[in-house]
């Protein structure tokens, strides 16, 4: 049995609203005691982008912008790269991979879940592996 995108990722979502300054989405950042070094961009309730640590210091920093004058519109990556919930994390390594990003949202209708990351991929990959040897081990041992 494949390992679930909503058994992996996690649930605790920062967002913040499309108008909101880089040093908001820097403050909402920092006050997350997880340290995933995100924040959802949302518009009117919908998650429309993402901006990461990431891309605070190569779209910000690097170029000496201003971030208490600049909005998480300006640098956001949009479209979200998303995935549904019930997907497995093998796709979801797999539309990392293909996106050449780190996180994933993990959203169904508009409505956002959670986040997967690659961090939790490498976290849970183990405990996959091993439940996937012991499955194969009781299946040969039936037979």
């Amino acid at each position: 049995m494949a390992l679930s995108v909503k058994s992996v990722m996690t649930k605790k979502i920062n967002t913040v609203d499309r108008d909101a300054t880089i040093v908001d989405a820097a403050k909402v950042m920092a006050a997350d005691t997880s340290h995933e070094g995100y924040v959802i961009i949302l518009e009117k309730g919908t998650p429309v982008g993402i901006i990461t640590e990431r891309d605070i210091v190569n779209k910000v920093v690097v170029r000496e912008r201003n971030p208490a004058q600049m909005t998480v519109a300006e640098i956001m990556s949009s479209p979200l790269i998303t995935i549904d919930p019930d997907e497995d994390m093998l796709t979801a390594t797999q539309m990392m991979r293909e996106h050449d990003v780190r996180k994933l949202v993990v959203v169904r209708d508009t409505i956002i879940y959670g986040v997967i990351t690659a961090r939790d991929v490498a976290q849970h990959a183990s405990d996959y592996v091993n439940r996937v040897t012991k499955d194969l081990i009781r299946w040969t041992s039936l037979r």
